[in-house]
């Protein structure tokens, strides 16, 4: 039993400290925002904003992955759970741009003045 207190220990530090490397990284890039990534854009976002979406969606995922436990079980149950959020979190992302842009294109292009 020892044994297998000591692994889950150094489980739980490894996941920690990996997920912290991330926030940080995160962090310095909010602060910093490197022109090479802030001022060039990709499907109409900045390249930043994508590599922020990118690391959250991974943090969200691992944190399922390790703490919920999901990582020893069968394929099948694995896909039940991850699929349906990564396939929503995809159409959530879709959408948001889709309308984001369409909202940004009226007020940028009419004589309608900006609400907010």
């Amino acid at each position: 039993m020892a044994h297998s207190h000591e692994s889950n220990t150094k489980r739980i530090w490894f996941v920690f400290g990996l997920l912290s490397v991330i926030t940080i990284v995160e962090v310095i890039l909010g602060i910093a925002k490197p022109e090479a990534l802030y001022m060039n854009n990709f499907m109409y976002m900045n390249l930043l904003n994508w590599i922020f979406i990118i690391l959250t969606i991974f943090k969200a995922y691992y944190i399922v992955w390790a703490f919920m436990h999901i990582e020893g079980e069968r394929g099948s149950l694995k896909w039940s759970v991850v699929a349906p959020l990564v396939f929503l979190v995809l159409y959530l992302m879709f959408i948001i741009l889709i309308e984001g842009d369409y909202i940004y294109e009226v007020f940028k292009g009419s004589h309608y003045k900006w609400l907010f």
